[in-house]
């Protein structure tokens, strides 16, 4: 059911891509009528035709968001205390997210849905993520789960978020640490991970894994031993909205590559990197 009424948000200013996939996955793209340049990372589409690339949820500026005359502006953690001031001040609808594991994202889903006047397709949505995690998991069931360490940000060393550790589990692996904390390398080694994923945000897929591997002393690792140390694309893992499914096929493939077939979006060391202190003493 699609509804274009004056209860329902038409005009509106995403200022974070998890807003902009989600609109783009219950087919209301055409609302959107500005967006952050990271927006087009996940959605091409939004960087065609005359829409306003605004400053993010971090940047955020008032004159940018009332220039466009949205009737609601989405955005999302993390963003300064200043930014969200300015959001206020332009004076429009506000929505903030600010998700943790799989069930926020699902009800982030339903609300943007439900301010559009579309919530049976974000319901549709929601089953279809539902349904595919579910797929996988069944797929894995009765295999071994190795040891993951799975990382959002490279300096300080940070683990990545609860919903991908929920993905982690889904494809059959168990997720090392705690999500969304620092860490440190000594800590990580001495868990000794069978798979290293790093996913550090804004980085794409430009993680120097072969570099940090060595750096960090992680050569004797059972990831490095097995070449099992993977970069994936920061948008798949980071991005909390349906392009997630796409994070747990990368996912899938790295934990049980004789269960799932390789796929975009991820890149694996193909040489054990010697350590920065085996280097130095040559």
């Amino acid at each position: 059911m699609k509804i274009m009424t004056s209860h329902t948000c038409n005009r509106i200013a995403c200022l974070q891509p998890s807003a902009t996939v989600i609109l783009d996955a219950i087919g209301e793209i055409d609302r959107v009528v500005a967006c952050t340049r990271y927006c087009a990372d996940v959605v091409p589409e939004v960087a065609e035709g005359s829409r306003v690339i605004l400053a993010d949820s971090w940047t955020a500026d008032a004159s940018q968001i009332v220039a466009v005359k949205p009737d609601l502006v989405i955005a999302a953690v993390p963003y300064q205390e200043k930014a969200v001031g300015e959001i206020l001040k332009a004076g429009a609808r506000f929505l903030g997210l600010a998700p943790k594991t799989l069930a926020d994202i699902y009800t982030d889903i339903a609300t943007i849905a439900g301010m559009v006047g579309t919530l049976d397709r974000g319901n549709e949505v929601i089953s279809t993520m539902e349904r595919y995690i579910n797929q996988v998991r069944r797929r894995v069931a009765g295999a071994a789960r190795p040891r993951v360490f799975c990382e959002e940000w490279g300096k300080p060393i940070i683990a990545s978020q609860a919903w991908v550790a929920e993905l982690v589990d889904a494809a059959g692996g168990e997720f090392i640490g705690e999500p969304g904390k620092r860490t440190d390398s000594k800590e990580i080694q001495e868990a000794d991970p069978e798979i290293v994923i790093a996913a550090w945000c804004g980085a794409g897929d430009r993680v120097p894994i072969e570099k940090i591997t060595a750096d960090r002393g992680w050569e004797h690792t059972s990831a490095a031993l097995s070449r099992r140390v993977f970069c994936i694309n920061d948008e798949l893992l980071n991005t909390p909205a349906p392009t997630l499914l796409a994070g747990l096929d990368a996912i899938a493939f790295a934990v049980h590559p004789e269960l799932f077939p390789s796929t975009k979006g991820i890149r694996q060391i193909t040489t054990v990197p010697a350590s920065t202190a085996e280097i130095r003493s040559r």
